[in-house]
């Protein structure tokens, strides 16, 4: 995926005044969406491991916990965790956001720091949403991007603060997550490329590939047998699969929500389905859908239907109501998109 020659300049423009903020900024904060995964997580890790070596004072935040599987960063000496009881947030400088420029996705914490930063900016690869907030002037949106760490390793490219191990591993748990190990990578030899150069410091990638995606438990066995036998397939020729998977699941069988994060790209392999759905309960009467296509169908505006976002062919959208009434109206969004 490529961008027009003028889009191009531009970002390379909005590159070199954050570049310029950060040397300029003493303090800093860095976050991600909540519900964190391994782009965002992976791209503002890299950017600590990097400013500190320039002696940067660099807070690093997280809204909620992180899921387990991403403790081999060894984040737990300096991530915070902002829904728990920390630090008072001083004023800063400059804050950055990496993996979305929806604000509604770092609430509450957002709120707080508009009164604490005198900059925020928002560091992505999903499109803009044309329902929702914009991000924040001077933001970097590269939707050319396979993955936000690969925006993060120009911005230390930039900045002339050289590779180390920490970073590296950072940056390709990054790439590695978004693209799923470089099946997703835009038409762009961009991720093969940066790997490369990551892969001179990072010596062990299987860890990484095991870690993020191979790390299965007898309770993740449980439930996925539990959600593929409950399946149900809408469409005229049943090209929507339909998941459901409730609160109680997942504490059943002893698993977080990350942990139900790949079930949709599994069901996903079954030829016959253009369209995934899943609805997944975070809380009492609040579920988030997760939607994938497999490239005929853009579903993006459907979860902007419901105040979410995303990617084309990977959306997604929290959503507080009633499971059946929010479940007939994702079906039906989805029927008539099919059928256009």
């Amino acid at each position: 995926m490529s961008l027009p020659s003028s889009q191009r300049i531009q970002l390379e423009t909005c590159l070199q005044s954050i570049v310029q903020q950060i040397k300029l900024a003493k303090n800093l904060i860095l976050t991600t969406h909540k519900q964190c995964d391994g782009d965002g997580l992976g791209a503002q890790l890299a950017l600590y491991y990097a400013l500190t070596k320039i002696n940067k004072n660099v807070r690093v935040f997280c809204v909620d916990e992180v899921p387990r599987k991403y403790q081999f960063l060894e984040f737990n000496n300096f991530l915070e965790i902002y829904n728990k009881p920390h630090k008072h947030i001083e004023s800063c400088d400059l804050t950055l956001i990496f993996d979305t420029n929806d604000s509604r996705l770092v609430e509450p914490f957002y709120t707080q720091l508009k009164a604490v930063s005198k900059k925020i900016l928002f560091i992505d690869h999903h499109p803009v949403l044309k329902q929702g907030p914009e991000p924040t002037d001077g933001s970097y949106i590269d939707t050319s991007s396979a993955s936000t760490g690969e925006i993060a390793y120009y911005i230390i490219n930039e900045l002339g603060i050289s590779l180390d191990k920490k970073i590296a591993r950072a940056l390709y748990t990054s790439i590695a997550f978004d693209t799923q190990v470089f099946r997703f990578i835009k038409n762009s030899s961009r991720s093969h490329l940066i790997a490369a150069e990551l892969l001179k410091h990072e010596k062990h990638p299987e860890d990484i590939h095991r870690s993020l995606f191979a790390g299965h438990t007898k309770g993740k066995i449980q439930l996925l047998a539990k959600a593929f036998s409950s399946t149900e397939f809408f469409g005229d020729y049943e090209e929507i699969a339909f998941l459901q998977i409730t609160a109680k699941d997942l504490i059943d069988n002893g698993l977080q929500a990350d942990d139900s994060r790949d079930i949709l790209d599994m069901i996903m392999s079954v030829s016959s389905i253009e369209i995934g759905a899943l609805l997944l309960q975070t809380q009492d009467n609040g579920y988030k859908l997760s939607l994938r296509s497999r490239g005929k169908v853009k579903i993006v505006e459907v979860a902007e239907n419901f105040g979410g976002g995303g990617h084309d062919y990977a959306a997604g959208a929290y959503i507080e109501g009633d499971l059946n009434t929010i479940k007939n109206l994702s079906i039906k969004h989805l029927e008539v998109l099919l059928k256009k």
